[in-house]
């Protein structure tokens, strides 16, 4: 594994609890929901370094309305 690929993974879980506690629903159940939308491989992987400049709320709400938008109900 590359210190990068390390580096986006830390991200990606560091993200996905984040959004769980938003809505109030365990990471795995998140990890689910945001998987099965497509989030985790065309949002938040391949656009980490953009993400990870951004601030924690922001990356919340925009993870939210991206979700709402794919479909997925919270």
């Amino acid at each position: 594994m590359t210190e990068r690929t390390a580096r986006e993974i830390d991200f990606s879980v560091f993200l996905i609890h984040r959004v769980a506690e938003s809505w109030r629903k365990t990471p795995s159940e998140t990890f689910r929901l945001l998987d099965d939308a497509n989030i985790v491989s065309e949002y938040i992987v391949p656009f980490y370094d953009v993400l990870h400049t951004l601030g924690e709320e922001r990356l919340v709400n925009d993870i939210t309305e991206l979700a709402k938008k794919r479909g997925v109900t919270l």
